[in-house]
């Protein structure tokens, strides 16, 4: 009788898996850490999609970048986190589909990220190695189109990736009240070149490149005249801002991916749990970095939380100075 209550599904005797242990105080911690970085995710980040895209004067293609950013964060709470709760709480309930469902809008939310941050490094390159034509290469239209085309590559990405688990849904499986999809070899090698590899590279050649040329132009402005010095230093601010952005997404990044190639299952161990944590915490982080970096969107965060974007005009307001 006591084994049958350990079952996720005691009618199905031994095709059933067994209720994970939640009452471990580590476990129990995961799950508190887990909630609530979740909670302030989707709030933080649908703070950042309201300001940019209510605000005519942040419609730039900078801000374009970031609110596709923010989108991939806010589904990141919204939908990774809760199923990783659930995977790790709880037993599996909702069927196959679902979480082949889950698991797929989880691979290409994160595939959407990583080419967000590979669009944002693009971007600062131009706009400090390149800054005369900046606004000629790098238009609204063109970034829109750019953020269309990730999200696109990332949902056929996740398709090629995940072909055999559409096959045949649940076929990785072991018991009933899992969910768990696997990698062949040639999936596996594909995503860790093209989720992992080339873009940590592309970022850390194109920051290499937009930071020497920060520091050359930084000398250079001292003996420049006041008015050209001020355009300058807003897009090396910007640069150091986003920088920062790039840099943290790094640290978040990395040894979740270390850790997966290792050969760790997720949440195997207490070392991997923390880097499950730190992983998914980047999408609570990046709009803790706006209003730390950005006078602009503390101002309308402002409008925001005090509703006045729900008056006449209110989207011509001044944000930036």
């Amino acid at each position: 009788m006591e084994d049958k209550e350990e079952l996720c599904f005691p009618q199905l005797s031994n095709l059933s898996c067994r209720k994970p242990s939640s009452s471990s105080s580590k476990m129990m911690t995961i799950r508190v850490l887990m909630s609530s970085i979740a909670l302030l995710t989707v709030a933080l980040n649908l703070l950042v999609i309201i300001a940019i895209s209510h605000f005519r004067q942040l419609h730039t293609p900078t801000n374009i970048l970031l609110l596709s950013l923010a989108v991939s964060d806010f589904l990141m709470g919204l939908i990774m986190m809760p199923l990783m709760i659930s995977r790790i709480s709880s037993c599996w309930i909702f069927g196959e589909y679902i979480c082949l469902m889950c698991y797929y809008l989880s691979f290409t939310i994160t595939s959407a990220s990583i080419g967000d941050m590979v669009l944002i490094s693009v971007d600062r390159y131009v706009a400090i190695c390149d800054p005369l034509r900046y606004s000629s290469r790098i238009t609204e239209r063109r970034v829109k189109v750019c953020v269309c085309l990730c999200w696109l590559c990332s949902v056929l990405y996740t398709g090629f990736c995940l072909k055999n688990n559409l096959r045949q849904p649940g076929i990785y499986n072991s018991c009933y009240g899992e969910c768990v999809i696997a990698l062949d070899f040639i999936e596996g090698t594909v995503d860790l070149v093209v989720t992992f590899i080339a873009p940590i590279t592309a970022i850390i050649v194109l920051y290499t490149r937009v930071f020497a040329a920060a520091v050359t132009q930084a000398r250079a402005m001292r003996s420049r005249v006041a008015a050209g010095v001020t355009a300058k230093k807003s897009e090396l601010k910007a640069a150091t801002t986003l920088g920062v952005l790039v840099v943290v997404f790094l640290i978040c990044f990395c040894p979740y991916n270390c850790l997966i190639l290792s050969g760790h299952s997720l949440l195997q161990s207490w070392s991997m749990s923390f880097v499950t944590l730190l992983f998914v915490s980047n999408s609570c982080l990046n709009p803790l970095i706006y209003t730390l970096f950005y006078p602009w969107f503390r101002k309308a965060l402002r409008l925001i939380v005090t509703l006045q974007i729900l008056q006449p005009g209110s989207c011509n307001a001044k944000i930036l100075r």
